[in-house]
């Protein structure tokens, strides 16, 4: 049992060490000792593939190796498939980011287009009913996915007590084994937690309870300057709300390029949401009616209050791999808590793997559906990729501001001579014409080659944009390969167009 050990270690160690051989090699010494150890593991073949979660890397995965022909197996704890995404997270936030816009947008912006009413309010439980029946209906779309594909759905909390097995409590009580070959862990993550502050769902609240609140806060605090406190604080400043955020770092959102970020802060200033950086929380009281938190600088310094009605505790997210027996069977995890996997998304353990947020990169449920397809298709013995580096990031405010590739400071610190395009929705005619122009496009690319090393919008549908962007870059596209594409007139995809003729060239409108 030592000498398999320490072939196993050295397969390891040979996949994931880059340069050391070929990939194609390490991976077919991986696999045959992946099979030879499951040998010693009766009734491991039951299923190929079981995946312990059902989030957006989890229940991908399992769909993808259905389609190719792989025996397989899902085991969702919550009972309800789709993960923090689609229950509590990406999808409900969505909901309520568009419903509390809509709203705004009545009462600040209709009349100037001759549309006028003589009052306009919130009714919040609608808004949550909306919100929630959007997500069960996706829920039930997933299982119905299930059902087409032959993938088995287990409810319950599942473990390892081998690398071959799992033992699964379910939510009546029963409890049952699965069995597999491969094993997948996508767990997913959950909320941080800060020290000294205690959730509770009702005062201070996760993301989940930020979008579960029974009635309009006076005034909210945010804790956390990144994507969610800003989406969600968005959300209820829009319905009347004064919201703070309290972030520590010196910038909000700070992966973001910093002009664009510099913008956007403007931007959700103008939306009147205040911002307290370099500011770090040291105590909070909630003995009274609402919570008075204890503030000072970062750096140290003198102490301030600030009370809210409500906190929003957005400090980031941890991986969710505690209690899942990986200690048991030897699975290598980091400090905090991320497993440690080679190119092919395995282990040091051969036969279980990891995807999404319980493995380093992005945190992103785009990302793990990628990291799913992409093992599953390792195991069905094909070949799988990710880049990391191509992975777009969005923020669903309004404006919002999405991105793919390196920003201007990290083109700068790898000492790459580079060019930069910039062009404004204020002069893009369709952003004027439906008078929603704030916003930028900025393209950073590479001075020698003109291989576009980055984009950056803010803007309206910032999102939906980006996208073009993220094909070009995958196919190491310049700016100039974009800038002569025909682009329909009037768009919004016309300031890409036109960020990229000023990158290579000049820009027409400008």
């Amino acid at each position: 049992m030592a000498m398999a050990s320490f072939a196993r270690r050295k397969a390891y160690l040979l996949v994931s060490r880059k340069g050391s051989a070929s990939s194609s090699d390490a991976f077919k010494y991986s696999y045959s000792l992946t099979n030879f150890s499951r040998g010693f593991a009766s009734g491991s073949d039951e299923n190929d593939v079981v995946i312990i979660g059902g989030g957006p890397g989890g229940y991908v995965a399992a769909i993808k190796a259905a389609q190719l022909g792989l025996k397989t197996t899902c085991i969702e704890k919550r009972g309800a498939l789709g993960g923090t995404c689609l229950n509590v997270g990406c999808i409900p936030s969505k909901a309520l980011l568009h419903s509390s816009h809509m709203y705004h947008e009545a009462k600040h912006s209709f009349a100037n287009h001759g549309v006028k009413f003589s009052s306009v309010e919130v009714d919040l439980p609608a808004m949550m009913s909306q919100k929630d029946k959007a997500v069960s209906n996706l829920t039930r779309g997933i299982e119905g996915l299930f059902k087409k594909n032959k993938v088995t759905y287990v409810k319950g909390y599942g473990k390892f007590i081998s690398p071959s097995e799992v033992s699964v409590e379910g939510l009546e009580g029963e409890n049952t084994v699965v069995k597999g070959k491969h094993i997948i862990v996508a767990t997913g993550s959950d909320v941080k937690s800060l020290p000294g502050i205690t959730i509770d769902e009702k005062r201070i609240v996760s993301s989940t309870g930020a979008l579960a609140l029974t009635e309009i806060p006076k005034k909210l605090v945010v804790i956390g300057a990144g994507y969610i406190g800003l989406e969600m604080g968005s959300v209820w400043g829009r319905l009347g709300s004064e919201v703070t955020v309290v972030e520590f770092a010196s910038d909000i959102v700070p992966t973001m390029d910093g002009e664009i970020r510099k913008q956007f802060q403007r931007s959700l200033e103008k939306q009147k949401m205040k911002f307290m950086l370099k500011t770090k929380v040291v105590g909070v009281d909630i003995s009274g009616d609402g919570v008075k938190l204890t503030l000072e600088p970062a750096a140290g310094g003198e102490q301030t209050t600030l009370e809210a009605d409500v906190v929003l505790v957005s400090a980031g997210r941890t991986p969710f791999t505690a209690g899942l027996g990986l200690d048991k069977i030897g699975v290598e995890t980091d400090k905090v808590g991320r497993i440690l996997v080679n190119e092919r998304f395995v282990s040091n353990v051969p036969g279980v793997y990891a995807i999404g947020d319980v493995i380093p990169g992005p945190m992103l449920a785009h990302k793990a559906e990628e990291d799913g397809v992409a093992c599953v298709e390792f195991i069905a013995g094909k070949h799988g990729h990710v880049d990391y580096d191509k992975v777009p990031g969005v923020v669903y405010t309004h404006p919002e501001v999405a991105s793919v590739g390196k920003t201007e400071e990290q083109v700068k610190e790898l000492g790459i001579a580079y060019r930069v395009g910039k062009f404004p929705f204020l002069a893009n005619s369709r952003a004027k014409a439906i008078d929603d122009a704030e916003g930028i496009v900025k393209i950073v690319a590479d001075k020698e080659t003109d291989k576009i090393l980055g984009v950056h919008i803010m803007a309206p549908n910032a999102g939906e944009l980006i996208h073009e962007a993220v094909l070009a870059i995958n196919y190491d596209a310049s700016s100039e390969d974009i800038a002569r594409v025909c682009h329909a007139h009037p768009t919004m995809s016309e300031a890409l167009k036109e960020a990229a003729m000023a990158t290579y060239d000049k820009p027409i409108h400008i």
